[in-house]
């Protein structure tokens, strides 16, 4: 079972990092890796249940994936993925976001488990990894741009 962890610390409060990850709908709004992200059916983006989809801006490929638990409390959320293209079997990925008691900004956690063959593992942790890093550099980015 490939296994993928990645934390940092982000220059935006709190408050700030915890609205773009509960609006589980907008990924693909402000992550470079995605696009036309929604959610299906019309329903909320903050509903367990929900599922979002959205395009791989790279190869054009879709994902959806179902939001499992999001807790405004613990500032987490877990989710899985239904579809992908690629052989990636029981991902579940979970997200917690903690204060840092000095300034303004936040501590995140992100990872995730999933099954995928033996001989893509190294590269699918990576890709899953980067994924995870460029959400907390796309928090920083937009707390810097004001937005």
């Amino acid at each position: 079972m490939a296994r993928v962890y990645v934390s940092a610390v982000m220059n935006a409060s709190l408050q700030e990092a915890w609205a773009f990850l509960r609006d589980f709908g907008a990924l693909g709004n402000y992550h470079p890796f995605f696009c036309n992200s929604f959610i299906e059916d019309g329903k909320p983006a903050d509903q367990v249940g929900c599922v979002r989809r959205f395009e791989v801006r790279e190869d054009g490929g879709y994902l959806r994936e179902q939001l499992l638990a999001l807790s405004d409390d613990e500032h987490r959320c877990r989710y899985r993925i239904l579809h992908i293209d690629a052989p990636w079997r029981n991902y579940v990925a979970e997200m917690h976001l903690l204060p840092v008691t000095e300034g303004n900004r936040c501590f995140g956690e992100w990872w995730a488990t999933f099954e995928v063959p033996p001989e893509e593992e190294a590269a699918a942790v990576e890709r899953v990894a980067a994924t995870f890093r460029t959400f907390f550099a796309c928090v920083d980015e937009a707390q810097a741009a004001g937005r």
